[in-house]
């Protein structure tokens, strides 16, 4: 029974934006020129090369932010109620935590805190 509801409702989402799309692909308007095609740069031409390179410490510093500020969003909740977890909550924080440190030990390790 709910599977059958799960498959209809399914169907029925799929319709609608197939629905909406083919809509909005039918009744939208249509001009064709040079400028639709070129790439939008905030309406300045670009002089010289507009890709950049970027050192590969910028994405592992920001790789690492984003580990450690996840942490701290798993962390708060464990913190509120620890007192209810008994010691497989205490344990399974301990785990957590132990990979983190680990991770932030093998990535000191290997320089990625380090600018060069």
């Amino acid at each position: 029974m709910s599977f059958t509801l799960l498959v209809v409702v399914l169907l029925t989402a799929i319709a609608f934006v197939g629905v909406v799309v083919a809509l909005s692909y039918a009744i939208s308007p249509r001009s064709y020129n040079e400028q639709k095609f070129e790439a939008y740069e905030c309406g300045v031409p670009t002089r010289g090369k507009s890709w950049m390179q970027f050192r590969v410490g910028y994405y592992l510093f920001a790789i690492l932010f984003l580990m450690f500020d996840v942490e701290t969003v798993f962390l708060f909740p464990w913190a509120v109620v620890m007192r209810d977890l008994g010691a497989q909550g205490l344990i399974s924080v301990l785990f957590f935590f132990s990979v983190l440190v680990l991770g932030l030990a093998y990535a000191w390790r290997k320089g990625a805190l380090e600018w060069k």
